[in-house]
């Protein structure tokens, strides 16, 4: 089913509230932009208890429904914005070009709330599986996530520099050989390579 669909079923009152619930996780299972648990976790900071509550419920579903619909919007305005370059002669964006399709980690609407939110949600509930070992590289991550949230998303301009070597070791982590010799390696070094994006996006450097 469409994420229209499910947001339907969310809005339709004949309906029970489990079944009502149960689509709005299917709606956040279409849309994402923090992680699945995390979006939930956000979404019943902005909304209230949703899980048993109808009108916390609908403002949940409309907090979803508009970042999916600022993003869209973003989305539309950056082909615009490439079809008018295009017709100037630049075929192709610069890197440095914003480009929306490239932003992971992001609430559309609300970039840093959502950000810190993801950051704090991770560390109350997967700080320890991703950071098992706290090497010199995770050890910087974890520093700027907890300078991050202490800062309400601020980071100095050290802390942005600490933060920018993290992530360039922890992309050369995410090399092919390193999923064949060890999958669950990869796979958490991805996932703390989200963490430190949501760093970037709190700290308004995404």
């Amino acid at each position: 089913m469409s994420f229209s669909a499910y947001a339907r079923q969310v809005r339709d009152p004949a309906l029970p509230q489990r079944r009502r619930v149960s689509a709005l996780r299917s709606c956040v299972q279409l849309y994402r932009p923090i992680g699945f648990h995390a979006t939930l976790s956000l979404l019943e900071e902005l909304a209230g208890p949703f899980q048993r509550d109808e009108a916390a419920l609908l403002r949940a579903l409309d907090a979803l429904v508009a970042s999916r619909h600022a993003r869209r919007a973003e989305f539309r305005r950056y082909a615009a914005a490439r079809s008018a370059a295009k017709r100037r002669g630049q075929r192709s964006p610069r890197p440095d070009d914003p480009n929306p399709h490239r932003l992971r980690g992001y609430w559309h609407g609300a970039p840093r709330q959502g950000a810190l939110h993801a950051l704090a949600f991770w560390r109350r509930e997967r700080r320890r599986a991703l950071l098992p070992s706290l090497d010199p590289v995770e050890a910087r991550v974890d520093s700027c996530v907890n300078a991050c949230l202490a800062a309400g998303g601020a980071l100095t301009a050290a802390q942005r520099q600490l933060l920018a070597t993290a992530v360039d070791a922890l992309d050369e982590r995410l090399r092919p050989e390193v999923w064949r010799d060890d999958p669950v390696a990869w796979f958490r070094t991805r996932d703390l390579l989200q963490v430190a994006r949501f760093v970037e996006v709190a700290a308004g450097a995404a």
